[in-house]
């Protein structure tokens, strides 16, 4: 039997607004004005790329007549949130801004979060859904999954700048999308095996983002503005899907264990939305599905499939694979409580041709 639904009781979050198209970085001014903000602003920004977007968001708000402090963001470590926090807490801006990839937007999440300032995410690549979501990914903390930060009150993704950054990252996002496919289908087996709280409408709307990835892959894969729109669209959908279940749930299952995992024990990782793409290829076919149409999917993205294509031995993904379920104990997926074996693991991979 499950929970008793007055017993469940969780905030649901929502962006105010959401700005996507060619050149809208020359329009973050107005709309931090329409957000009721009208005097200062606190910028965080990457060392390299983003540098180039943050210029341009720098003077959209100058022209808009904000006053202007920034800082660089380097990596997504502790270090950097507690530099951020004390720049911002300074500073006493009206609103905050993240203005990179994915580093960038968490650092500014989470620092924002915790002066409580708004903040509004400015991404400049579509790597994965944390553009949209109160998730954040800080790496030195004691837990490898995300945090709880808050969710930005507007996201303004020029799509000009996205398609500039390297294709890998863009397939790295739907690989994080399509991860959904088995994400969903853990929620709904915990809720059925241990009770836990399963929302329909959450859960169905990460499922036809990672449908609608897979449907438009050649769309994508051609790198053109309409494909690069897709993918936003569907990491915004991913963000706001773990809004409104009050959880990382429908974004996160036992494909994001074995990425957590991997990261643990592999010399040199690779990107997050790369490992939980090969991770969902593997829990798709412990779970029965049809794990053969997810490779094909992100073959047709030009996403990794295998362990050779993520540049990591095999060893490592057999390692990963039977530590996954130990990552976070309190979730349960489709790996149970006593995970895999090295022999099923080994077996698991094989089958599913991510080793030889």
């Amino acid at each position: 039997m499950g929970p008793r639904l007055e017993k469940i009781v969780h905030s649901i979050q929502l962006p105010r607004e959401v700005l996507i198209g060619c050149g809208v970085l020359s329009k973050v001014g107005e709309v931090c004005r329409g957000l009721g903000f009208s005097s200062s602003a606190f910028l965080l920004a990457g060392p390299k790329t983003s540098e180039i977007a943050a210029v341009k968001a720098k003077g959209s708000l100058e022209k808009s007549g904000f006053r202007i402090e920034n800082l660089i963001v380097e990596s997504s470590e502790m270090r950097c949130v507690s530099e951020a926090e004390k720049m911002i807490k300074r500073s006493r801006p009206e609103v905050v801004l993240g203005v990179g990839g994915g580093k960038v937007i968490d650092v500014a999440k989470v620092a924002a979060s915790k002066c409580l300032v708004p903040f509004v995410s400015v991404p400049t690549t579509a790597s994965h859904d944390g553009i949209a979501s109160q998730r954040a990914s800080i790496r030195d903390l004691k837990t490898p999954t995300s945090i709880l930060a808050q969710t930005p009150i507007a996201v303004i993704a020029d799509t000009e700048v996205i398609l500039q950054s390297p294709y890998r990252l863009t397939a790295s996002g739907c690989g994080d999308i399509v991860s959904k496919y088995t994400a969903v289908r853990d929620w709904k087996l915990a809720h059925d095996l241990k009770g836990e709280y399963y929302g329909e409408y959450a859960a169905s709307l990460a499922l036809m983002s990672a449908r609608l990835v897979m449907r438009n892959a050649k769309i994508i894969r051609s790198g053109r503005d309409e494909g690069i729109r897709v993918v936003i669209e569907a990491l915004l959908s991913c963000g706001i899907s773990m809004s409104i279940a009050g959880s990382s749930r429908p974004g996160s299952g036992s494909e994001h264990l074995f990425s957590h995992a991997l990261d643990q024990v592999a010399p040199k990782p690779a990107l997050h939305g790369e490992q939980c793409g090969v991770g969902t290829i593997m829990m798709a076919r412990l779970h029965g599905a049809n794990w053969k149409l997810l490779k094909n999917s992100l073959l047709k993205l030009g996403a990794p499939t295998t362990a050779k294509e993520l540049g990591i031995e095999s060893k490592y993904i057999i390692e990963a694979l039977t530590r996954a379920h130990r990552i976070r104990p309190d979730r349960y997926t489709i790996l149970g409580e006593k995970g895999l074996t090295h022999e099923a693991a080994r077996r698991l991979a094989k089958t599913t041709g991510v080793i030889e």
